[in-house]
C-alpha cells in the first residue's frame, strides 16, 4: 500500500512540476489529431469507406503513440539535461515507482488526444464507429506501451540521442508504419519488421477496439505488445537502479 501511495505522490508532483506545461501538451495533442486526419485526408481525397475506416481509426493510434514515443522521451531527456531526474532519484523511493508514476502521467494526458482523433476522423470521413467496451483498456495498453518505451529509451540513452530518436520514431510512425492503412502496401521486408515491432499491434488493437466488426486482433500481436511493454519497463527500472 505504501507503493502505491508513493507513486501517487510522485504522479501528482509531476503534474504540479509540469502544470504551466499542461496546455501546451493539451494543444499539441489536439493539433496532432485532427492534423493527421485533416492532412491524410487531403492525400487522399475521396476515400473509399475501407480507406478512411483506416483513416479514422489510424489517427487516434497516431496520437497515443506520439505521446508514448516522442513526447515522453523528450521530457525525460529533459530532466535528466536540468538535473531534476537525479535530484528525484535521491529521494527514498523505490525506483519502480519513479517509473510507473511517469507511465501514469503520460497514459492520463495521452487519452484526451484519443478522444479527440476517434471523433475528428468519424466526422471527416463520416464513418460510423461501434467501439468495444473493452476500447478503454485497449487505450491504456497501447499508452503504457508506449510510453514504457519512450521511458526506456530515454533512460538508457544519452539525452541528445534520445532526442534525435524521437524525430525519427515519428517520422517512420506516420509514413512507413501499417497504423492509417494495411501492412500489405509496405515493401515486404519492411511488412516483416513490423511483424516484430510494437507499432502495428498498438494499431490493431485500437482499429479492433474501435471498429470490432471490421477488424479483429490476432493474439500473436497481442504477444508481441506484451513483450515490448514488459522489456521495456524492465529495461527501464534497470537503469534506474544502474544508475543510483
Amino acid at each position: 500500500m505504501t507503493a502505491v501511495r508513493q507513486t501517487l505522490l510522485l504522479a501528482q508532483w509531476q503534474f504540479r512540476r509540469q502544470a504551466q506545461f499542461l496546455p501546451l501538451l493539451i494543444i499539441v495533442q489536439v493539433f496532432m489529431a485532427i492534423a493527421t486526419v485533416i492532412g491524410y485526408g487531403l492525400l487522399v481525397g475521396h476515400p473509399t469507406p475501407e480507406v478512411g475506416l483506416y483513416l479514422a481509426t489510424g489517427a487516434p493510434t497516431i496520437t497515443l503513440i506520439t505521446v508514448g514515443l516522442v513526447m515522453t522521451p523528450q521530457v525525460v531527456a529533459q530532466s535528466k539535461t536540468e538535473g531534476s531526474f537525479d535530484w528525484m532519484r535521491t529521494l527514498p523511493v523505490p525506483r519502480p515507482a519513479f517509473l510507473f508514476s511517469d507511465l501514469l502521467v503520460w497514459t492520463l494526458l495521452a487519452l484526451p488526444g484519443m478522444v479527440l482523433g476517434v471523433v475528428a476522423g468519424a466526422l471527416r470521413f463520416d464513418i460510423s464507429l461501434s467501439p468495444a467496451p473493452w476500447i478503454v483498456g485497449a487505450a491504456v495498453i497501447v499508452s503504457v506501451t508506449a510510453a514504457s518505451v519512450g521511458y526506456a529509451m530515454a533512460t538508457l540513452l544519452p539525452p541528445a540521442v534520445a532526442t534525435l530518436m524521437t524525430q525519427m520514431i515519428i517520422f517512420v510512425v506516420m509514413l512507413f508504419s501499417p497504423v492509417s492503412y494495411p501492412a500489405d502496401r509496405l515493401p515486404t521486408w519492411l511488412a516483416t519488421a513490423h511483424e516484430f515491432l510494437p507499432v502495428e499491434p498498438m494499431a490493431q488493437l485500437v482499429r479492433a477496439g474501435l471498429a470490432p466488426d471490421q477488424f479483429a486482433v490476432p493474439g500473436r500481436s497481442l504477444v508481441v505488445l506484451g513483450l515490448w511493454c514488459a522489456a521495456s519497463i524492465l529495461g527501464a527500472v534497470a537503469a534506474l537502479r544502474r544508475q543510483s
